[in-house]
Parts: structure tokens; sequence; C-alpha cells
């Protein structure tokens, strides 16, 4: 190459460079990778231990985990609601987080059931709720939205379908299922509690960068 050419692959270089640092800087965001959600949370409308309605609206900007269990359950659900526990422990005193637990048996799991569940685990429901309601309609919800159970498991009969996972999902403010985690595997729920922080985090940033702005 002459020393022409070497002059003008520099002036463009630099050229790209200086409209690049100005887009950032105009365009919040525009310098940070942009990583599609696993999938968005789709209408809710489930009752929570003290009978009361919980809609999308009253998730929406907050961050929140997600899993399902029952109360009977004698198999992997006492271990799982331990490690969730861990997360409650962690990120109850961050105002904008919550966890949803939902039943996969609303048949045994009534209102009271759920209560009586609820008093046992002696937290903040405000902070950790569990909800029961239409089995077809928890079920869509789990394999549709929260996308933690495979919906080719879905069979004809709703009578007949059982749902059984130990995966949680971790939902934005947006809405957006951002990570799916093991909840049985303390290092998954280690790292859950730190993407959760770092999501809060973020949120709370942009608040503020917007509000100087």
């Amino acid at each position: 190459m002459t020393r022409k050419g070497w002059i003008y692959t520099g002036f463009f270089t630099a050229l790209v460079l200086i409209f690049y640092f100005v887009l950032t800087k105009l365009i919040p965001g525009f310098d940070k990778k942009k990583v599609a959600p696993i999938s968005s949370i789709k209408p809710i409308a489930f009752t929570n231990q003290d009978g009361q309605t919980v809609t999308d609206k009253d998730v929406a900007g907050k961050v929140f985990v997600a899993e399902y269990f029952f109360t009977t359950c004698k198999g992997i659900c006492p271990k799982m609601n331990n490690n969730m526990r861990t997360v409650y422990e962690a990120l109850k005193n961050e105002k904008d987080f919550l966890i949803l637990s939902h039943t996969c048996d609303p048949e045994t799991d009534s209102v009271a059931q759920i209560k009586k569940y609820a008093d046992s685990m002696q937290v903040d429901t405000k902070k950790w709720v569990f909800l029961t309601g239409r089995k077809d309609s928890l079920y869509n919800m789990a394999r549709s939205s929260y996308t933690i159970d495979d919906p080719a498991n879905n069979l004809k009969s709703i009578d007949d379908d059982f749902l059984h996972t130990q995966y949680w999902a971790l939902v934005d403010k947006e809405g957006d299922v951002r990570y799916i985690y093991d909840g049985l595997k303390e290092s998954e729920v280690r790292s859950l509690i730190k993407k959760a922080r770092l999501l809060l985090k973020k949120e709370t940033e942009s608040i503020i960068k917007r509000e100087k702005e």
C-alpha cells in the first residue's frame, strides 16, 4: 500500500471511531451488547395466599423469580424451597424484587392450603408470593411464558397432565425471562442471586441516568 493509501486508511478508521464514540454518548446503551430474552411473560391472573388476585400489572417493574411446587410434595420441593429461602434471605430487602411460587397441584392447593403453607414458611408474603389458580392457566404459564417445562409435555387431557419441574425463571423489569436456573443446584442458586442483583442494579442505574439527563 502506498503512503497515500495509508493516510486514507488512517483517516477513515479515525472517522469511524469518532462516529462510534459520538453514538455512545448520544444513545444510552449503544455500546452495550444486546442479548435477546429467552421469552416474555404473557398476561396472568392467579390468586395468592390471601385470596387476592395477582396479575402481570402487579409484577410490572419488578425483577422476580418464578417457580412451581406443590404443598404436599415429598420429593424435590422441600429442597427446592429450602434453596429458594436462600434467595429470599439474600434479596428480601430489595424494593423491586419478588418471588412467585406457583402451585402445580391447584386441586389440592386451595387458597386455604397455600395460606397454611406460606405461614409455615414464616416469610414476608409481600416479597415471596404463593399462587394458585386454574390448572391449564398455571401450566401454560410455565411452558409458554416462563419456559421452565417442555411444551411437548402438554397432554391432550389437562386432568391427566402433571407438571413437576425443578427449574426457575429469572424475569427482568420489562417482563422478559433472562435466565433459567436449576433450583436444586446450590451453585446455580448463587448465580441467580448475582444475576438478580445485576438486573436490579442495571435498572437503578438507568433510572438515575435518565433523571440526570
